[in-house]
Parts: C-alpha cells; structure tokens; sequence
C-alpha cells in the first residue's frame, strides 16, 4: 500500500522567493530532483510562477519559484514583481533565498522590510556558501536571525545539492495534513507548451549573452502529434525591434539554427520522443506593453 492509500499524507505550497539571481531556478531544480525552471547567468530569467513538485516521505511539495524581487522600472518588470509577491502571499510556507556572496544588498533589505510589514515568519536559506569565509557567514546568519522573521535558517548550495535535502525533509514536516495535489509521478505543473517555450528562451538567452538580456519572449504557436509518436512544435521569437531580429537570427541564420539545436535536443529528453523544432522570428513592437503577450507568459497585466 502506497504512503497515499494509507492515509497520514501531506500537501501544501512553499514559495522560493528572493533577489534577481539568488539561485531561485537552481535550487527550484534541485529541490525536484530534475530540470523544471530555466537556468542562466542573467537575472530576472524566471517571470512567471512555475511549480515544481517533490515527494518527501508521506508529503507532497509544490515549490513555487517566483521571479526575482527588484525595483521595478517597466510595465514587464512591474508584473513579475506583483507575480512573486501574489506567490508568497498565496503559499503555506515562503521561503527567503539570499545569495550570501553577494551578502545583504539594498534588494534584500527591501524584501526583509516588506516581510517585516507583512508580519509572517519564513524560512531563509542562505545560498552559495561555498567560498565564504565561516566567520563571515556565521555573522550575516546572526545578522539576519536578530531580525525576528525567521523560523528556521538553512545553509545550502543549491548547485551542489548540499544541505537542500535537510531543508526539503524539514518543509515537509511543515506542510498541512491532506491528500496529494497531483499525481506522484507529476513533476511540474506547467503545460507543455509553456514549458517548450522556456526551453527555446533559454536557449536564446545563452547564445545571445549581452546582446538581447530582455527584449524577447518565446510562444509555442501549435504542437502536433505526429503518427509515428514525434512530437512538430512550431514556435515563434518576439523582438521589439527589426535590428533585434538580425541578431537573433545571426549571420547566416547561424543564431537561430543554434538556438533551435540546443531546444530540440532538450525537450527531446524531457519529451522521450523525436521533435520536430519550427523557429520563427517576429517583430512585435513594444511587445512588453502588450496585454495578450502577459496573459502568454501567465503574468496579470499591470494597469495604472
């Protein structure tokens, strides 16, 4: 008999919140065991709430990554910004992760001030530790224990993997008595489609580098089951710009050709079936304006 069949189970939502780059999307991935949210070296990668999902014993865990926490300039920046903080306010447990390389910035004391109005105790888990000198961590750690809004403080790498596992057993002995919310082999909930376009973003951010950090966003126009089990995905790249479209397609469609590779090989894994990868660019000015462009990325469309 399954821990769910016996009954005692557990389920309930932990939102991972923090600064732009604090690991979020690593640790989101190594909480769950496998690869859910994109990861790279920009910040602000993550701009909707994506849920991972782990079992833990007898409980099941929906870990909520939200983008990160920044002062927002742009109608864009605005929404993921009310995205991260509508997930913490919606989830059973929130969790702090702070980039302790970094240390306490102005971005962070921004967070602990909006915890600090909110008046609910969180975790904290302080990232990176590795190459931190022990005494330096230790003071931050009692730094941040004498503000009061902490629960319980954990020391992680979220790319190593160490000490996330004490973390993980420890939020789910938190988590409220229920049924599971998803079945046991169900690792995220994103549909499909909106996961293929992450992957194609990802890409593109990676080959892209400093070139085009913001001003493009991947929609999965159609996905078709072929007879012979392969999977034809059709996907589209917004620019805001024509001379933003030249750089995603590259000298050559040489770019674009790159970015399709490095996509098709991935969702091939995740999918465990042959793709067949459409690519195209599109100028949409001031596509990050756009109201149906929001609603394509799971983001409310800010007004005012």
């Amino acid at each position: 008999m399954s821990e769910t069949e016996a009954g005692g189970t557990r389920a309930g939502f932990v939102a991972i919140i923090g600064a732009p780059n604090a690991g979020k999307s690593t640790l989101l991935n190594q909480l769950v065991g496998s690869k859910v949210a994109i990861v790279t070296h920009k910040v602000q990668t993550t701009r909707a709430r994506i849920r991972g999902i782990a079992i833990e014993g007898n409980a099941q865990i929906v870990f909520v990554d939200t983008p990160g926490i920044f002062k927002p300039k742009r109608r864009l920046d605005r929404a993921m910004v009310d995205a991260a903080w509508g997930g913490a306010k919606d989830s059973d447990q929130v969790l702090l992760l702070i980039d302790i390389q970094k240390g306490i910035t102005e971005e962070v004391r921004a967070i602990l001030k909006s915890l600090e109005d909110s008046q609910r105790k969180v975790l904290l888990a302080l990232n990176k530790i590795d190459g931190v000198p022990h005494a330096k961590l230790l003071e931050m750690a009692q730094e941040l224990n004498e503000t009061g809004l902490f629960s319980e403080i954990f020391m992680i790498s979220a790319l190593t993997g160490d000490g996330v596992g004490d973390l993980r057993r420890h939020v789910a002995a938190l988590m409220p008595e229920g049924p599971w919310l998803y079945p046991e082999d169900q690792i995220a909930d994103v549909p499909m489609r909106s996961l293929a376009a992450e992957i194609t973003r990802e890409k593109a951010y990676l080959r892209l580098h400093d070139e085009l950090p913001y001003a493009l966003t991947v929609e999965t126009e159609s996905w078709e089951e072929k007879k012979d089990g392969s999977i034809r995905i059709q996907q589209v790249i917004y620019v805001e710009r024509d001379s933003q479209k030249k750089i995603v397609l590259g000298k050559g469609g040489q770019s674009i050709k790159t970015i399709g590779q490095l996509a098709r090989e991935e969702m091939q894994e995740l999918l465990e079936t042959k793709v067949h990868l459409f690519l195209f660019v599109k100028v949409r000015e001031n596509w990050g304006n756009d109201r149906e462009r929001f609603g394509a990325m799971g983001l409310d469309f800010p007004t005012g």
